[in-house]
């Protein structure tokens, strides 16, 4: 008679202090994080919910830079966590230049109305934007074109690599590498990120309604608030909450441009409708991650309140909401917006806009590389079953693997000290077993596999 139980190790798995380790059996957690009851917005599609384990396979491929052409680029090499996932320099650099935009902060994507991504809105979904900066000839140039090689050559080099064969088979049940299940697994990651431990959080979820004044900010802040949320017009109101809707602060998706038409490159683009959230704008010490804008043009949040109290002109595609009354009923608008906010009201918002940065998002393990400071990742440790004959002094070990790979089962009394461990190779359909007798002092266990790369 065979009993079946789960292997649960009492800690994570620490084999070496010095290498980095991938622990399939003590996920970090993605799917389950909290979520303030007062956001009630969520764009993650029904074909592709947010897993622990599939997450964790795009946080590699998030920070793997040979998913570029000369594996010298990665997602994350423009996307810093300790830049709330955006980049401190006006331009990105690529594998073959700089960045036509600056790169959007990657701050609760999950939790907004616009589904759409990019500046210029021209990927209709998460998914599909996380394979395109690879197939940039400027960012990690898998383009096909200008002697570049495809994207095909890249799921080819992937397929090659066998931790990711490892790590497919983990998520998908076998190792195969497609562009759709990379999309799916960077999507995941992605859209994992989340801040809601902001001052403004900890104001709101104690305030009777969002409204009133927070008895956690200071009257400037407050007063920011306030100019933030009423409409332009008597009152001081700057009316920020129309197209940058609390408590996400995501940007409506029915907006126009802003009227920042300006481009890195020189010249005029008048394509860029989409922002990312106001969240997580500066750090803990007010001080801006990178600048402003899809060009990069402004270095400080008081430079971004200057250009919204004073539009600089009306242009095709300007939001409508940025521009003035028309002179007749029925006639187009000819004077862009201005607010004539005091010196007082525009610190008072930049002020406000500070409450919303939050803490956990820039030193949770879960969003930094899985890779050591060599961009190396020593071991996976996979999830195992035991299988226990009563009677029989002696237990078996099984977990899923790829097929004819060879993994290490390791062994250790205390969770501490692991020894060198025994090879397996998994069978033609992917199995590892091993017998363990029952006599072995050793009680903890695990299958790992020892990258190569």
């Amino acid at each position: 008679m065979k009993k079946i139980i789960t292997l649960g190790l009492a800690a994570s798995v620490s084999l070496s202090a010095q290498e980095a380790i991938l622990d399939l059996t003590k996920l970090h957690s993605y799917s389950d994080q909290v979520v303030p009851d007062y956001i009630n917005r969520d764009n993650t599609p029904r074909n592709n919910p947010i897993t622990d384990i599939g997450a964790t396979l795009g946080r590699v491929l998030f920070y793997d830079k040979r998913l570029s052409k000369n594996s010298m680029v990665s997602c994350a090499s423009c996307h810093k966590q300790e830049e709330a996932f955006g980049d401190s320099a006006i331009a990105s650099v690529g594998v073959a230049g700089t960045t036509g935009r600056h790169s959007m902060r990657l701050v609760n994507p999950r939790f907004a109305n616009e589904r759409r991504f990019f500046w210029d809105e021209r990927a209709p979904s998460l998914e599909e934007q996380t394979t395109q900066p690879i197939q940039d000839h400027i960012e990690m140039g898998f383009s096909g074109a200008d002697g570049d090689p495809d994207l095909s050559a890249l799921v080819d080099r992937v397929s090659q690599i066998e931790l990711y064969q490892v790590l497919f088979t983990a998520v998908f049940g076998s190792e195969g590498v497609t562009e759709a299940r990379m999309q799916r697994a960077l999507a995941q990651f992605v859209r994992s990120i989340q801040s809601f431990d902001s001052r403004y959080d900890r104001g709101f979820a104690s305030a009777p309604n969002p409204n009133v004044d927070f008895t956690n900010f200071t009257a400037q802040e407050n007063l920011g608030k306030r100019i933030f949320m009423a409409p332009p017009g008597p009152g001081g109101g700057a009316g920020c909450a129309a197209c940058h809707q609390p408590p996400t602060f995501d940007i409506d998706p029915n907006s126009g441009h802003n009227g920042v038409t300006g481009s890195i490159g020189g010249g005029q683009d008048l394509t860029n409708r989409r922002s990312p959230s106001l969240r997580d704008l500066v750090d803990r010490n007010g001080s801006p991650h990178g600048p402003f804008m899809h060009d990069g043009s402004m270095a400080t949040l008081l430079d971004v309140v200057n250009h919204y109290n004073a539009i600089p002109a009306v242009t095709p595609g300007l939001d409508r909401r940025l521009a003035g009354p028309p002179p007749r009923p029925g006639g187009a608008p000819t004077q862009a917006q201005r607010l004539n906010l005091s010196e007082n009201e525009k610190g008072a918002l930049v002020d406000f806009l500070g409450t919303l940065t939050g803490s956990n998002l820039y030193r949770d393990e879960k969003w930094s590389s899985p890779f050591d400071e060599n961009h190396e990742l020593a071991y996976v440790v996979l999830p195992a079953e035991v299988r226990i004959s009563l009677g029989n002094e002696a237990m078996t070990m099984e977990a899923k693997g790829v097929p004819r790979v060879t993994y290490r089962l390791k062994s250790s009394v205390d969770l501490k000290i692991w020894d060198y461990g025994v090879e397996i190779e998994a069978d033609e359909n992917g199995l590892l077993s091993y017998e363990i007798p029952e006599l072995l002092k050793a009680k903890f266990f695990c299958f790992v596999y020892e990258t190569s790369e």
